[in-house]
């Protein structure tokens, strides 16, 4: 029997029937090509099956690879294995004067498995992280590696994959000169009234929070680059003390605030790496829509608070630049994305998901692809209009289906 693996939140269970750990490259190509069905964990991040495979298949870890990473500075570049997470990353590429154009709120996750989602950070010219990558190394169905890099006629469907490939075993991303970066926090910002393109426009990154108790924002968090002018931000009032994004939650594990610079990757994420984050204590959901829609669908979503608020932790406002890679959900658009943290009983969460998705559906989201949402495939077609030339890439990558899960083909159905 294969022992049993659930993801960080615990609210997924994985129904493998075979958990590996490889130590080498070589030794996973092998575990790939003798496994009838095959799916990658990643750093467990995710709140809905997408990396399960199902009884028969297997569930591959790459934790245990050599934790690759390989920095060009000429270049402006690093190749990273697909075991390795963004605090290591970020430190060594830090280490060597370069940086990477953004980072999510928690540096804990890894690479491989946030770019395959669409994961992103913030910023109205920011693209999501997924649009940092230049190379794909992938190890398909029968154990050969693939590369597609940036030039490639199927690079545009390799990089956000879903996992539908074959295993990311590396990347190779840009970077840029490192940077500093001062973190704002302002308080009680009213949604009556709001300018919401002003807002995000203040800094290199900007974080709307609310609990949906009232129609405001408890806190915007305004990232600035120090070699970046920051206008005046005359909305809200300065906090006085450090805060946490979660009401009543200790501010100790959060990245540094009250305007203090430091190193890029001591201020971008949300949460300080050497917090290791605990489990079990919430479920996530979040949506995409075009960042023309803003302040409509924030008053849309205003509108159901007292629905959201019971089961809600925290809300999140950010925005993304577009990009072009097929399945990302900012294809084609600039962006706003809304995150809900939640309590963690699904029970509770699921009607409330639905009510939210009824509310903003006027808007076209799209869902975060690792998260909690009760979209049907049905809708992913019009939503994301390279979904054809996806299915024909995963058709010629995996011919025999080896990384189709339940979660990919209802995907690949639409």
């Amino acid at each position: 029997m294969a022992e049993t693996v659930t993801n960080w939140a615990g609210n997924i269970t994985y129904t493998a029937g075979e958990v590996h750990r490889p130590r080498s490259v070589a030794e996973l190509r092998g575990v790939v090509a003798a496994s009838p069905k095959v799916r990658v964990l990643g750093s467990g991040h995710s709140f809905n099956r997408i990396a399960d495979p199902g009884g028969e298949g297997a569930l591959l870890s790459l934790a245990g690879l050599p934790p690759l990473i390989e920095v060009d500075t000429a270049g402006r570049t690093v190749r990273v294995g697909g075991g390795v997470r963004y605090a290591e990353l970020a430190a060594a590429v830090h280490a060597k004067g370069l940086a990477l154009h953004n980072m999510a709120s928690l540096p804990h996750i890894s690479v491989a498995g946030s770019v395959a989602t669409g994961t992103h950070g913030s910023g109205d010219t920011n693209g999501p992280l997924s649009s940092s990558v230049r190379e794909v190394e992938l190890v398909t169905a029968d154990g050969e590696t693939v590369v597609l890099a940036r030039g490639d006629d199927r690079f545009g469907g390799a990089v956000v994959n879903l996992g539908a490939l074959g295993v990311v075993t590396a990347l190779t991303l840009d970077l840029e000169p490192a940077f500093d970066v001062e973190q704002h926090v302002f308080v009680d910002l009213p949604l009556a009234g709001l300018d919401h393109a002003a807002v995000a426009a203040t800094a290199y990154s900007v974080s709307m929070f609310t609990d949906w108790r009232e129609p405001r924002f408890n806190h915007v968090w305004v990232k600035r680059r120090t070699d970046r002018p920051m206008p005046g931000f005359p909305w809200a009032a300065p906090a006085t003390e450090a805060v946490h994004p979660v009401p009543g939650m200790p501010a100790v594990n959060c990245t540094r605030q009250s305007g203090v610079p430091g190193p890029w990757h001591e201020r971008l994420p949300h949460f300080r790496a050497e917090f290791t984050p605990s489990s079990g204590t919430e479920l996530q959901s979040e949506y995409l829509l075009p960042r023309q829609h803003a302040t409509e669908a924030l008053h849309a979503l205003a509108g159901i608070r007292e629905v959201i608020a019971p089961v809600l932790q925290i809300c999140e406002a950010r925005t993304v630049a577009a990009d072009d890679q097929w399945l990302s959900p900012s294809y084609g658009r600039d962006t706003v994305a809304f995150h809900f943290t939640w309590v963690d009983d699904l029970a509770a969460v699921v009607p409330v998901v639905r009510g939210i998705e009824e509310a903003l559906e006027p808007f076209a989201p799209r869902p975060h692809w690792g998260k909690v949402f009760s979209v049907p495939p049905a809708g992913f077609g019009d939503r994301y209009p390279r979904l054809d030339a996806f299915r024909a890439l995963t058709d010629a990558l995996d011919p025999a289906e080896k990384f189709r899960n339940a979660f990919v083909r209802d995907v690949l159905r639409a």
